[in-house]
């Protein structure tokens, strides 16, 4: 993994869950550094959602270390880990359907009334066409349209680490634009960005570092840049390595 002056904002160390008698992740260790991203590859089954669920405190692990910004936050609860600073996107939107997009806006920054109006301002700018549906239900919206609210919610609420967990899974080219647009805003307003990506190549133009998961394990990491396309179909296959 590349070498930073900065330490690490999330660090995770020997990271495994099991499901059962069955190993979901091994000794998985890894870095993420302010202002930066990794990008999280691997074929189907790999590990990769199990990662990010547990990082974000939704499935215990029974070994190992996740610290973020020094702290450990091992086996703490969601929502702690939320208020740390560390938000998890998963794949599937992540929206309230029945309540409207100011609703779900608000609703995200239930813990800060004080700074919503601001937070709220700062999401129809990011996401202009968010403002136009403000009085929408969020099921009625596109799936495009529905996971732009999903990092709106996310971004207003000032994270320092961002899981983003298949984002642009079932979107039109133009709305993978946005969703990446976006993460590179936060990137470079300071968030640091662990993706986990069906586009391979894409993922890998927009991170600095990257590391691949094989069966639980970690079967390669380095910069973003060397991950080439031989490496690539090794451990992904020609399918998922475009």
């Amino acid at each position: 993994m590349t070498v930073s002056t900065a330490p690490p904002l999330l660090a995770v160390h020997d990271l495994t869950v099991r499901y059962g008698a069955a190993h979901a992740l091994q000794a998985v260790s890894l870095e993420v550094f302010p202002n930066r991203a990794l990008a999280v590859l691997g074929p189907n089954g790999a590990g990769k959602s199990t990662l990010a669920r547990a990082l974000s405190g939704l499935v215990p692990p029974v070994r190992g270390r996740i610290e973020l910004d020094g702290e450990d936050v091992t086996g703490r609860a969601p929502d702690a880990v939320r208020r740390a600073g560390l938000v998890h996107l998963p794949e599937g939107r992540g929206v309230f359907p029945t309540l409207t997009v100011m609703e779900n806006l608000r609703m995200a920054t239930a813990l800060d009334r004080r700074g919503r109006t601001a937070a709220v301002d700062r999401a129809f700018e990011i996401f202009p066409v968010l403002r136009d549906r403000r009085r929408q239900a969020a099921g009625t919206l596109s799936g495009g349209e529905q996971q732009m609210l999903s990092l709106a919610r996310a971004l207003m609420t000032d994270p320092r680490i961002v899981i983003a967990d298949e984002l642009s899974l079932g979107l039109a080219p133009k709305m993978v634009d946005v969703v990446f647009e976006s993460l590179g805003r936060a990137r470079s307003a300071g968030v640091a960005v662990l993706m986990i990506e069906q586009f391979a190549r894409r993922a890998l133009d927009f991170a600095d570092d990257c590391l691949v998961l094989q069966r639980g394990r970690v079967a390669w990491s380095g910069e973003a840049g060397e991950a080439g396309a031989e490496l690539l179909r090794r451990y992904l296959g020609d399918a998922t390595a475009a």
